[in-house]
C-alpha cells in the first residue's frame, strides 16, 4: 500500500518538489550541505542569524546534515528499514563525524545508540527554544523596534492603552509563498520566530518572522489533500493537518522531518476528521465529531481515550487556562463546561441572545470567555460566571460584525481579543478587552488588506498579530506596544 506516494515532500529552494520517499533514502551529503549553505546565507541576511531558529531548521527539516546523516546511519545499519523503531536501541551511530561532535558532551561518546541520540537531540532543542536569540538589525525608529527576545514569558509592561492600538503593517508573513487559493491557518510556533500556514492548495508553510522579509523556511504539498486546519503541537515538534472530507489526517514530524499520514484512530466513529483542537497539556488532540460528538485522542497511540456529547452540533471548543475544563458551544447557542479528566458536564448556560452559536474562545489568563454568533454579535462573559452560573450575563456585547463571527483569538496577555467573518471583506476588528471597546484604527478604511479572514492568531508575546484570508495572503502587524516577540 503506497500511502506515502500521496505526500510531495518539501521543495527545494528553486520550487522543484523533493524526491518522494520511501525508504530507503538515497542523499547527496555534498548537494544537501550546498543548499543548507544557501540557507544560512539567505538568513544571514537579516542579521546574526538567530539560533534557536537554526536549529530548529536543524532538527525539523531534512535538508540539514545531522537529520540527513542520521537516516543515511539508519539505512546502513537498519537491516529493514521499514523496521526502524525496532532496531532504534540497537543500531550505533558515530558521534565523530563533523556534523554531529557538537552533540558529544565527552570522548566516551564516541559512538551513541540512535534512540540516545534522538533524545540528546531532542534536549537541545527545547534548550536552544527556551534560549535568546539575536534578532535583526532595527530601524532607527524606536518604535519599529523589532523583537529582542523570546521564550515561554509574559512581556513586562505598562498596561494597554485603550483607544488608538499602536502598530504597524509589515510585509505578509507568506510573501515568499504566497498561497494560491484560500488560507484557512496562519499559527505562530508556541515558542520560536516561526509562523505556519496552509490552506486550500494542499500546502504547510513555514516561514522566519522578522516583519521585514519574513524568509520561507520550508514547505510541504500534501496531494489531493486541501487543508482545513493545520496546527503545531504543543511542544512545536510537530504539525497536524486535517482536510474537510478524510477520515485520515497528517502528522508531519517536525524532529524526524518526517511526514505520516493516520489512516485509522482506534476507537473513533466518524466519517471524517476535520475540526480539532490541540490539548494545552500536550500529547492529546479534541476532535470534534458529528452529533454533538467530542472526542479525546492521545497522539501516541492514534486512540480515542474518552468521549464526551452535548445536545446538537459543535460550533467551537475552548480549554481553561489550567487545562482542566473545556467550553463547547452548540449551534443552537448553549454552552457546555466539562471537567477534562472525567468528562463529566459541569456547567451549561444559553449564550444570551444566541440563535446559531459560530466560535468561542477562553482567556489565556482565566478571566473572560467570548461567544461568538452567526449573527455577528460576540458576547464577552466572566469566566467564572460561566463556570459557577446557570444564567450568567456578558460582560459586553460586541456588535461591530454583521456577519457571522467565525473567528475569535485572545492574546496571551488577555489584553486583546480578535475577532472577524470570513463572509464579509474587511470584518475584522480588535477588541481592548480591560475597557471592553473596540479599537478605533484596525482596519484601516483606507484600502482593503484584511479581505476575508478565516484564521487569526497572536505570538508568542504578542509582538507580532497576523490572519489568514481568502486572497492566500498572511497579512502580518507589528504591535508596538508590547516588546517580546
Amino acid at each position: 500500500m503506497e500511502d506515502v506516494n500521496l505526500i510531495k515532500l518539501p521543495e527545494d529552494e528553486d520550487g522543484t518538489p523533493a524526491t518522494k520517499r520511501p525508504r530507503p533514502l538515497t542523499f547527496d551529503p555534498e548537494s544537501e550541505e550546498e543548499k543548507r549553505q544557501k540557507n544560512v546565507k539567505r538568513l544571514a541576511m537579516l542579521g546574526e542569524t538567530d539560533g534557536s531558529v537554526k536549529l530548529l531548521e536543524e532538527l525539523v527539516f531534512g535538508a540539514e546534515d545531522e537529520l540527513l546523516e542520521r537516516l543515511v546511519e539508519e539505512v546502513k545499519f537498519s537491516p529493514d528499514p521499514v523496521q526502524k523503531s525496532d532496531n532504534l536501541t540497537f543500531s550505533q551511530v558515530d558521534m565523530r563525524h563533523r556534523y554531529r561532535r557538537n552533540l558529544m558532551k565527552g570522548d566516551a561518546e564516541s559512538t551513541m545508540s540512535k534512540q540516545k541520540l534522538q533524545q540528546r537531540m531532542r534536549e537541545q532543542f527545547q534548550k536552544a527554544m527556551g534560549g535568546t536569540p539575536s534578532w535583526a538589525e532595527s530601524d532607527d525608529d524606536d518604535e519599529d523596534d523589532l523583537l529582542r527576545r523570546t521564550g515561554n514569558f509574559v512581556a513586562s509592561s505598562e498596561s494597554l492603552p485603550s483607544g488608538i492600538l499602536r502598530m504597524k503593517k509589515c510585509l505578509h508573513a507568506n510573501s515568499c509563498r504566497s498561497s494560491e487559493d484560500r488560507l484557512t491557518t496562519v499559527q505562530f510556533h508556541p515558542s520560536a520566530q516561526v509562523i505556519l500556514t496552509a490552506g486550500l492548495d494542499q500546502s504547510v508553510c513555514l516561514f522566519q518572522v522578522d516583519g521585514k522579509t519574513n524568509p520561507k523556511i520550508q514547505s510541504i504539498h500534501l496531494e489531493r489533500f486541501p487543508i482545513h486546519k493545520a496546527q503545531f503541537s504543543r511542544d512545536g515538534e510537530t504539525v497536524i493537518a486535517t482536510s474537510f472530507r478524510n477520515k485520515m489526517f497528517y502528522l508531519y514530524d517536525m524532529m524526524e522531518g518526517r511526514v505520516s499520514p493516520v489512516h485509522t484512530v482506534r476507537g473513533l466513529n466518524e466519517a471524517r476528521v476535520k475540526e480539532f483542537s490541540v490539548c494545552p497539556e500536550g500529547g492529546a488532540l479534541l476532535l470534534t465529531g458529528s452529533r454533538g460528538y467530542l472526542h479525546l485522542l492521545t497522539l501516541k497511540t492514534k486512540e480515542v481515550v474518552r468521549s464526551m456529547k452535548i445536545n446538537g452540533d459543535v460550533s467551537g471548543v475552548a480549554f481553561s487556562a489550567d487545562s482542566s475544563k473545556i467550553f463547547a458551544n452548540s449551534e443552537e447557542g448553549e454552552v457546555y463546561v466539562f471537567d477534562l479528566r472525567s468528562s463529566r458536564c459541569m456547567n451549561k448556560f444559553s449564550d444570551d441572545g444566541c440563535v446559531r452559536a459560530s466560535s468561542i474562545a477562553a482567556a489565556p489568563n482565566g478571566q473572560y470567555l467570548a461567544c461568538g454568533s452567526q449573527s455577528g454579535v460576540v458576547n464577552i462573559y466572566s469566566q467564572e460566571a460561566c463556570l459557577n452560573s446557570a444564567n450568567p450575563k456578558p460582560l459586553k456585547a460586541v456588535m461591530n460584525l454583521l456577519t457571522s463571527a467565525t473567528s475569535l483569538a485572545f492574546n496571551p496577555s488577555s489584553e486583546i481579543l480578535a475577532i472577524a467573518s470570513r463572509d464579509e471583506d474587511e470584518a475584522a476588528r480588535l477588541v481592548h478587552m480591560p475597557s471592553l471597546t473596540v479599537f478605533s484604527n484596525f482596519p484601516v478604511a483606507k484600502n482593503k488588506f484584511v479581505y476575508r479572514t478565516s484564521c487569526l492568531d497572536f505570538s508568542p508575546n504578542s509582538g507580532f498579530f497576523s490572519l489568514a484570508n481568502n486572497k492566500g495572503h498572511a497579512p502580518l502587524f507589528r504591535l508596538l506596544h508590547y516588546k517580546d516577540f
